[in-house]
């Protein structure tokens, strides 16, 4: 694979980045450049740098030294960072690139300035907090393990810390103790930081987070997973926007340096490569001894190899989200009555607008069949509706957007709207884009049943409602029947481009309650990866208490060998096969088990790699620290088998869900039984058969989990997986077109027409018009660690300005590229001219010649880069384009 030092003189930053990106953003003129170790004297360096750049973070630290810096004149920023890459004083130099935090769904959030006493909830004492039972929690809290004594760094939005169940205050003696926040409140990703000492969370993120890790007492009667824990913020997010690496780079080893015993961070992004600096980043810190959970991201409707940095760096704990078996959530309480019948109570949440205050209004269904078309109300009314003004219309959620729903029923007259929920639980919706309505809620779906069968004999069903803000509120807690205890279709699957497996494991994240910052309603219930890291960063903290270590490879091996593997479920319901390690590692985390456990693997996975780098055999150490002499049976449990692709011959990976196959690999061990005297340890040599009957071309990965049984009635697992089929061999390119900048950000992705010419702003004005540019897209089959773009000239150009690479006659790369360690999609670079060298080309007709090198590939071989053109532009300067005229491409 590329290494960064083959890459230094090539490095550059890109003018403008947008639309959807399969690699980070790039931020314009900015570079991280890494000292070499032992460096004593780097005046050589700040001495050539000091001119012509702007320090923007200094990234002095004992596992990192150097800087991150801006170059003033983005115009010869290409041409000055490559000079300074070759100084010896250099060890690596990275484009910054900006990263996201992986969304989360929103289930419920409270209201703003409510404090939620009067709430009805379950009972204060014993532990019976879903996602803690899930995972053992409850037990480690019944014996009084809390993780107290041991600090967590939380990277992520900042921290609510005056909100009453996350201590109140900041600093010594508080639960939020330290941190600091780098960015400040307007960063975005792109623009200056004002750092400050105040890590206030002003996102929402964060605070989750931490009530996730740490809550305290609250109205709600849970705690966070490690209450006992003390918590540091570091704040790298703004309000809005994204993170830049250096900046994640800054707060890893500000983290470690102020003493952190766990950092946690719920940020990532598409990548899935081992060697990206953020995630080699975060393995140093992990190899100086503290462990650090990741999220996998929220992509896993992209289906298997689309694993996330820094999730995916060596020895990082990558965290995948499972779901809760219950859906939480607040909402509030009224009344109703069918047939002028007895009252009964029935749960809904407000949305916007709520004016609910005083109507008693008869509910009208659009379809009382909740299984038909009609009752969704996405289709104008049928003829004959009656005047909806003095009812209250009962509509489906699902196909159409609360507004288009909306609108149509205030096309009938309508001014109150009760959803009807497609999933257990309700949320809050927003249709203020509809004036005529005046209040608009949602209710459960079990509650609209027997509305709806009411209604469909004729009888009358009254809604009273209330002012929300003064009803009754009551924490429900409706059953997941279909996918609770499964892995989340959400969860991005592995295993990474380097073919490490990837997740390790995972814990709950899809429907979990905790603290969210006071402005913002104090209390949600969120979905996602972000969720279930947290939970796993405080688990590590109850384990290093009993455990009395924070080794990071122990605690994620006994994490991983005690983990409860699932089957797979599609989002409707559980199949007949495990789900795959690549989506769920070596399943839910048990608490009370890892951190109990007496026998001690080695290792938490076995990776056996692809064909062409198949690996024969692996071994593994059984420890047993037990006071008696255990003996292990060992078996083979296969998992589900998952194919990339659908057909063989196909361009691009399948998404979600996987075509899946019961075939799985044979594994022989050098025993069958191992006996561990007490205190004692012994190795076991695994020789794994792939599946033969498996169609390689499709890439099938295959894995299962090794089952050690003891004499003492433990109960181990040990995941396993490789890859029947070569990574090498698939095309990671499929085309690339030119487009423009206004296309490109709209994410339309339209290609001119051949021969268009592009009216460039004359050189170096670029960033002072609002000129359409032309833009470069490049559609990415599969992950490649290193894309090359090169401007090759279709008519005569001085000769002393083009040069041959790989064959090609070429004057130059846009000082974007080369694009490293990029993921599989579409990414597009705006371009005003400027080559990698400061130059501009010259007014003519060209064509871009774009190379990515394949997994495995070697970077110096032509034959390992797939290689594609575009269509024929031309470029002026001097003006300002037009909109051009285009066809849609993507």
């Amino acid at each position: 694979m590329v290494r960064s030092s083959l890459l230094l003189p090539l490095l550059a930053a890109a003018f403008a980045v947008q639309g959807k990106s399969t690699s980070p953003k790039t931020v314009p003129g900015a570079f991280i450049v890494e000292l070499e170790d032992g460096q004593q004297d780097a005046s050589d360096f700040f001495a050539e740098a000091e001119s012509d750049t702007i320090t923007r973070m200094n990234l002095t630290y004992s596992l990192f030294k150097g800087a991150s810096l801006q170059f003033k004149n983005l115009d010869t920023a290409d041409e000055k960072a490559a000079k300074l890459a070759q100084l010896p004083s250099v060890k690596a130099m990275y484009p910054v690139r900006t990263y996201s935090i992986p969304k989360p769904e929103v289930v419920w959030t409270g209201k703003q300035g409510r404090d939620y006493i009067d709430l009805k909830k379950r009972q204060e004492g014993e532990d019976v907090f879903s996602t803690h039972v899930m995972t053992q929690v409850d037990k480690l809290h019944a014996d009084g393990v809390s993780g107290k004594g041991i600090k967590v760094a939380v990277i992520d939005t900042g921290i609510d810390y005056l909100h009453p169940a996350l201590g109140g205050c900041f600093g010594s003696d508080c639960l939020v103790s330290y941190g600091t926040d780098f960015v400040g409140d307007a960063y975005d990703g792109y623009n200056e930081h004002f750092p400050d000492p105040d890590p206030m969370d002003c996102g929402g993120h964060g605070t989750h987070v931490a009530g996730i890790i740490a809550a305290q007492s609250n109205p709600f009667g849970f705690t966070g997973t490690a209450p006992g824990v003390t918590l540091g913020a570091y704040k790298v997010f703004g309000c809005e926007g994204e993170v830049s690496n250096d900046v994640l780079i800054a707060a890893y080893n500000r983290a470690f340096e102020d003493g952190s015993n766990i950092i946690t961070a719920s940020i990532g992004g598409p990548s899935g490569w081992t060697d990206e600096p953020w995630a080699a980043t975060v393995s140093r810190i992990v190899d100086a001894g503290v462990p650090c959970t990741v999220s996998a991201g929220n992509s896993g409707d992209q289906g298997i190899f689309f694993a996330s940095t820094a999730a995916s760096g060596k020895h990082v704990t990558a965290i995948a989200s499972f779901d809760n078996v219950i859906t939480p959530a607040v909402l509030i309480e009224q009344s109703y009555t069918i047939a002028g019948g007895e009252e009964k109570n029935f749960t809904y949440t407000p949305g916007e607008p709520d004016a609910w205050a005083g109507v008693s209004l008869p509910l009208w269904a659009v379809s009382t069949d909740s299984t038909s078309t009609e009752a969704l109300g996405c289709d104008a009314y049928p003829a004959g509706t009656p005047d909806l003004s003095d009812k209250i219309v009962l509509i489906k959620r699902g196909t159409c957007t609360f507004v288009a729903k909306a609108q149509n029923a205030a096309a009938a007259g309508a001014k109150y709207i009760m959803l009807y929920n497609n999933a257990p639980g309700a949320g809050s919706v927003s249709v203020t884009a509809v004036p005529e309505i005046l209040a608009i809620g949602m209710t459960p779906p079990e509650n609209a049943a027997p509305w709806l069968e009411a209604l469909a004999a004729g009888q009358e069903v009254v809604l009273n409602m209330g002012d929300p803000a003064e009803a009754e509120q009551v924490l429900t807690e409706a059953a997941n029947n279909a996918t609770g205890g499964s892995v989340s279709t959400f969860s991005s699957w592995g295993p990474n481009w380097d073919a490490y497996s990837k997740p390790q494991f995972g814990a709950v994240g899809g429907n979990v309650l905790s603290t969210y910052p006071r402005a913002l309603g104090s209390y949600a219930v969120l979905s996602g990866t972000s969720m279930s890291c947290p939970q796993t960063a405080g688990i590590v903290a109850l384990i290093a208490e009993v455990r009395k270590t924070l080794d990071p490879a122990t605690i994620e091996n006994v994490l991983s060998a005690n983990a409860n593997p699932v089957k797979f479920n599609d989002g409707t319901g559980f199949g007949e096969l495990l789900a795959p390690i690549a989506q769920q590692g070596a399943g839910l985390v048990q608490a009370y088990d890892a951190a109990h456990a007496s026998a001690i693997l080695s290792v938490s996975n076995l990776s056996f790699n692809d064909t062409d780098n198949f690996i024969p055999e692996l071994n593994f150490t059984i420890k047993n620290t037990g006071s008696a002499d255990v003996t292990y049976e060992l078996s083979n449990i296969g998992a589900a088998t998952a194919y990339t692709f659908a057909a063989a011959g196909d361009l691009f990976p399948a998404t979600f869900p996987n075509d899946l196959s019961a075939e799985y690999a044979t594994l022989a061990f050098s025993e069958d039984k191992v006996s561990v005297p007490a205190g004692g340890e012994a190795t076991v040599l695994v020789t794994p058969t792939p599946p033969a009957s498996l169609v390689a071309e499709r890439l099938p990965v295959w894995s299962g989990y090794i089952a050690l049984n003891g004499t003492d009635g433990t109960s181990l697992i040990l995941p396993y997986q490789g890859i029947a089929g070569s990574l090498h061999s698939h095309v990671t390119l499929d085309v690339a077109i030119m487009t423009t900048s206004t296309s490109a950000k709209a994410e339309e992705f339209e290609e001119v027409p051949s021969n268009y010419t592009y009216i460039l702003p004359p050189p170096g004005t670029a960033n002072e018009t609002d000129a359409v540019l032309p833009a470069l897209a490049v559609n990415m089959a599969f992950g490649s660690p290193f894309v090359r773009a090169d401007l090759v000239p279709l008519t005569s150009c001085p000769p002393n300005i083009t040069k041959e690479v790989f064959g090609t006659k070429t004057i130059g790369q846009p000082r974007s590229f080369p694009y490293l360690y990029v993921s599989r999609g579409v990414f597009s670079v705006n371009w005003d001219g400027q080559l990698d060298d400061g130059t501009y080309a010259p007014a003519g007709k060209y064509k871009f010649a774009v190379k990515s090198l394949r997994v495995f590939g070697d970077a110096s071989k032509l034959e390992e880069y797939d290689v594609t053109e575009t269509q024929p532009f031309r470029i002026q300067y001097g003006g300002v384009n037009q909109t051009a005229p285009a066809r849609r491409w993507l």
